[in-house]
This record gives C-alpha cells, structure tokens and sequence, in this order.
C-alpha cells in the first residue's frame, strides 16, 4: 500500500483524465492520495474530487506564489476545513525563487494559514524554496509545533530538515530524490528517520526517474518509495507501510 501525500488532481493535465488517472493508480498499489489546494476559487474543484472519490481527501490554502488571487482570512479557511473530506492547511509557505522584494503580503499569508491550523486543528502543508530561513523563524514565531504538518517536496539541507522535525513535522519527498544530480538530497532523505517520511508526486509535475520528463500522476509515487528504500537499506515493502502509516497517523481525519 502506498499513500501519494500531496498531488494536484484538479489542474487540467490530470482533471481531463481523471478516470484513467485514478484507476492507474490503483493498478499501481497507491490506495490513497491528498488533493492539494492552491487557490480559494480552485477548493471547490479540489473538494469534488475528493467527493467523488472514497480514497481521496484534500486540502484547502493559498500557495505562495500567487499574487492575483483572493486573499485568504483564518476564518475563511477554519471554516471551509470543517468539511469532513478537509484534512488539511495549505498548500501554504514561502517562496522567494521568482519573486522579488517586498514580499511581507506572502509572510503575513503564511501567518494567516499557521493561525488558521491551530484554530481548525487540521495540519499543515508547508512549502519552501529560496526562503528556508523565514520559513522556518514564522514557523516557530507562530507557534505552528501545535499544528503540526509536513514539508512538502522537500529540497533543503539536512539543517531545515532538522529545524522543523524539531517542531514536530514529516519530510516529503517527491520525485526530485530520484534524480541523478539529487545526491544532497539523497544525503538528507536517508538521514530523515522512517517515522519522520512521507512519500509525494507533487503530480502533475517533477516525474521521478524512470518517467522524468512526462507528466507525473500518483501512480508514480512508487518510484519515490524505491528509492527510499535503497537509501536507507530497508525494502521497499517497509517504506510504503511507514510512510503510509506516518500520513493516516498525521491527518488523522482519516
């Protein structure tokens, strides 16, 4: 049994098959998967989903590299996470890779979705690039070690990794672990303890190796947990039942 952590089943690549994309994904062993939310006016397409399917749940949060999007309030998002089929906060986080200064609107954003978890009790979805340092300071500034989560997508070093461990969350790791180049990575996925992992596609992007290049589906989150299992010596048997075990554990509205 494998779990894909976090995908976008709502964006077109994977929306106009969605039929084909799901029944893949069981052939392919991958029982369950979490339907992240970008955008406010794109949840009730991600809420549909995991409707419509038993083995779907989903999440609702603004990521942060939207600029011309409806800012999101605490209320809004405890409120709309009090759906059943609502596991989580986010996709939420900064990003500081393609944009520039002054970015407080995108840290006040991410303080937004930190309140809006611990008031909802529902853990985060963290993502970070090019602003680990900030990521983690708010992280711990508002208090979100009450929250809880993961971090999405993980491509930071060992030390970020550490840092927010230490305030409670799982490490996720997509198909980026499987590349060739990703040898830092690699070092900090086999130093993450199996309690602590999580296992993503981050479909429809970032195809894990043998499939880099096409488009991702969760179908592939396999691939991810292969090469978990070299990394740290165990079999890939193991991996699919810790990191499925470790993400019932964490949403535990499941």
């Amino acid at each position: 049994m494998y779990v894909d952590s976090h995908c976008h089943l709502s964006f077109p690549e994977l929306h106009a098959d969605l039929p084909g994309v799901l029944a893949r994904m069981r052939e392919a062993g991958v029982d369950a998967a979490l339907n992240v939310c970008t955008t406010l006016p794109e949840f009730p397409s991600v809420l549909a989903v995991a409707e419509q399917a038993g083995n779907i749940v989903a999440s609702v949060g603004v990521h942060p590299d939207y600029t011309e999007t409806p800012e999101p309030t605490v209320e809004q998002l405890v409120e709309l996470a009090r759906h059943p089929k609502v596991v989580a906060i986010g996709e939420t986080g900064l990003d500081y890779y393609r944009l520039a200064e002054p970015l407080e609107w995108q840290r006040e954003r991410f303080r937004v979705h930190i309140r809006a978890a611990r008031a909802s009790g529902k853990p985060l979805i963290i993502h970070t690039r090019a602003a680990a340092e900030d990521t983690i300071r708010i992280m711990r500034e508002e208090g979100a070690e009450q929250a809880g989560g993961v971090m999405h997508c993980f491509t930071e070093s060992q030390d970020v990794a550490r840092a927010a461990m230490d305030l409670g969350f799982h490490i996720s790791f997509s198909g980026i672990v499987t590349f060739k180049n990703a040898r830092d990575l690699q070092a900090v996925a086999q130093a993450v303890p199996l309690h602590r992992l999580l296992i993503e596609t981050d479909a429809p992007y970032l195809a894990p190796v043998p499939h880099r290049g096409r488009r991702n589906e969760p179908s592939f989150v396999p691939h991810v947990a292969a090469k978990l299992a070299d990394l740290h010596g165990v079999a890939v048997e193991r991996i699919a039942e810790q990191t499925s075990a470790n993400f019932f554990r964490l949403f535990s509205d499941l």
